[in-house]
């Protein structure tokens, strides 16, 4: 498989203060973890382009992208939402982040790659149509699926989220689009406190219970997940890819393994594989315990590469 590494030094550069958790720190864990694994000489290694506002503004409100420009600071921090600061370096993170997904969606799509990692901060899946929250500015993903659904040739993408915060703001830009399936494991009752009764049925919940490791979400993928997926039949499949759900890290209550990140994306390749010709991107969303985050990551790219 050719596999695709995507990301940016602007996405190393923004940096929302010493003690907090999304750090600049979590992408040179990746990058340290497959330079001692050996696996980074056979990624195609890609400097992601920026997205343009048109692209931004095709999954947020136009005036919302445009305060998030207007406030980007020449000094200091300027919070946003709690949490969720804006530094020099925020916006070009930002703008690469979601670029990348788009440059990912371009590539793929092209076949000149068979399949993507955009290893990119800030995250993105909690950003909403007008509003900054949980450590994201621009939903990345979304930004990415809207492209390939006005631009890639798809009619059906199919976006799984197996971070432990639910991805709010996918579902919402997505909520009754019959184009694009959003499926997401999360830890349950936990921030954002998602509601799994209130979504239309193009959305797919599966929570997990403070606790739940491999067994609880293996069991929640293959036997709600695995059918509707069969049943969509998607021509992309796109992955929120949060490591956060293990055990190791701070951020929450679940126990999943190495293994377990390994197993889904081994399943949804092969999933690819048989419903979308093997296009697949996976752009990273949480994970804030370095070493964890390294070695899942290391394992979900290589399960990607097939190696």
């Amino acid at each position: 498989m050719t596999t695709a590494y995507i990301t940016h030094n602007h996405c190393d550069k923004h940096d929302m203060g010493e003690a907090h958790p999304e750090s600049p720190q979590r992408l040179g864990a990746i990058r340290d973890r497959l330079i001692a694994g050996q696996l980074l000489d056979y990624l195609r290694c890609v400097e992601a382009l920026p997205a343009t506002q048109a692209q931004l503004k095709a999954v947020h409100d136009s005036a919302y992208v445009d305060s998030i420009f207007a406030k980007a600071p020449e000094q200091g921090h300027i919070e946003v939402e709690a949490d969720t600061l804006l530094m020099p370096h925020s916006l070009a993170a930002a703008v690469h982040a979601a670029g990348a997904v788009v440059q990912a969606v371009d590539l793929v799509m092209s076949g000149k790659m068979d399949n993507a990692f955009c290893a990119v901060r800030p995250p993105g899946h909690h950003a909403e149509i007008d509003r900054a929250m949980g450590f994201c500015f621009f939903n990345n993903i979304a930004v990415g699926a809207k492209h390939a659904l006005t631009h890639g040739g798809v009619k059906r993408v199919a976006i799984i989220d197996f971070d432990v915060h639910h991805g709010n703001g996918t579902e919402a830009i997505f909520n009754g689009d019959p184009n694009v399936l959003y499926a997401s494991s999360y830890q349950h009752p936990f921030f954002p406190y998602a509601d799994p009764g209130a979504s239309h049925d193009n959305i797919v919940h599966m929570p997990l219970e403070a606790g739940s490791g491999g067994q609880e979400f293996r069991a929640a993928m293959t036997d709600v997940l695995f059918p509707r997926l069969a049943s969509f039949q998607p021509e992309l499949i796109m992955i929120s890819a949060g490591f956060d759900a293990h055990k190791s890290d701070p951020m929450g209550q679940l126990r999943l393994e190495d293994s377990d990140f390994q197993w889904i994306t081994e399943q949804l390749v092969t999933m690819a594989e048989q419903y979308c010709q093997g296009r697949i991107i996976s752009v990273l969303e949480g994970g804030y315990h370095l070493d964890a985050l390294g070695r899942c990551a290391f394992s979900h790219i290589r399960s990607l590469m097939k190696m």
